[in-house]
């Protein structure tokens, strides 16, 4: 598997002379797998104006584009690039679109094809050139031929959010954002008035089988791209409860289930290059000679080969 990163940042694309290094486009992931003329998209952020343009300039002439863009959640920033995404207005081209619903009457071809419409795009979704079809998912684990399996798991988002295990040939690689760990949501100082003894410990419990479930599921990961938007000083401060997970819970984690290398990711469009590079900076020479893993941030243009 090859992974190449488009869109890095969380939140809003955030250009400018303070994201050129680490990138200013919002969520978009590229999958490709040997031997296969296949693409795999994962999020349709702002970065995936980019990847379409690139599309078009190397895999046009190879045939007919068939392309699965998985969507993590339907947050805007995780979705805005659609419009902009030059392969659906090229005839022949086969677009499935995957992710999950909330609990909105409409369904994903609706929440995100409403984009094109005359009020927000000059393009209609019903002038599109391109077939597209769209699929909800579930947590369940997807065949996707060519020995290629992906399975779902539901994350901590204020908004319906999936994670992503890509599976090929004895290679993982996963996505874990937006989220952020699950915390008991009951009193547990007995001195609170709305103190429960039993919804307390019921609380803990519970969040930490969550947080442990979603250990199991990066569990030895050859990648794991991992939300890692605040520091833990910013997040226990004012973000509890925003979706998003700090540095140092992201490393722990990720060590804890033994994967072999972490990348920071949906950095906060506040941050800037030098703030990014001073923290991984830091993070490496934290864990230095107490783990094998590897740790850096995601950065657009980035490859991987797994």
């Amino acid at each position: 598997m090859k992974i190449k990163f488009w869109g890095v940042r969380g939140s809003i694309p955030c250009p400018g002379p303070d994201t050129v290094e680490y990138g200013g486009n919002t969520a978009c992931l590229e999958l490709r797998i040997e031997n296969s003329n296949r693409i795999i998209i994962i999020d349709a952020g702002s970065g995936i104006r980019a990847l379409g343009d690139s599309i078009m300039k190397n895999d046009l002439a190879k045939g007919p584009l068939k392309i699965d863009i998985f969507i993590t959640h339907t947050h805007w920033d995780h979705i805005m690039g659609f419009p902009f995404f030059t392969p659906i207005y090229i005839p022949g081209t086969e677009i499935n679109v995957y992710g999950p619903v909330t609990y909105e009457d409409e369904g994903l071809d609706r929440i995100i094809g409403d984009q094109l419409r005359y009020r927000y795009f000059p393009v209609k979704q019903s002038e599109l050139s391109a077939s597209i079809n769209y699929h909800p998912l579930k947590e369940r684990t997807l065949d996707l031929g060519d020995g290629l399996f992906v399975t779902t798991k539901y994350l901590n988002h204020p908004i319906l959010c999936l994670g992503y295990r890509f599976e090929y040939r004895a290679k993982s690689f996963c996505t874990a954002y937006d989220t952020e760990p699950f915390l008991n949501l009951f009193p547990t100082d007995p001195s609170d008035p709305g103190y429960d003894e039993v919804a307390a410990i019921e609380g803990e419990e519970v969040a930490r089988e969550e947080n442990e479930k979603l250990l199991q599921f990066f569990k030895g990961a050859d990648l794991l791209v991992y939300d890692s938007q605040y520091t833990k000083e910013e997040y226990e401060s004012s973000r509890k409860g925003w979706g998003h997970t700090n540095f140092e819970f992201a490393l722990n984690s990720a060590h804890k289930a033994r994967v072999k290398k972490l990348l920071f990711f949906h950095h906060d469009p506040l941050r800037t290059d030098s703030q990014l590079s001073e923290l991984v900076k830091t993070y490496k020479a934290r864990i230095k000679g107490k783990t094998s893993m590897e740790v850096d941030a995601a950065r657009e243009g980035m490859e991987i080969d797994l």
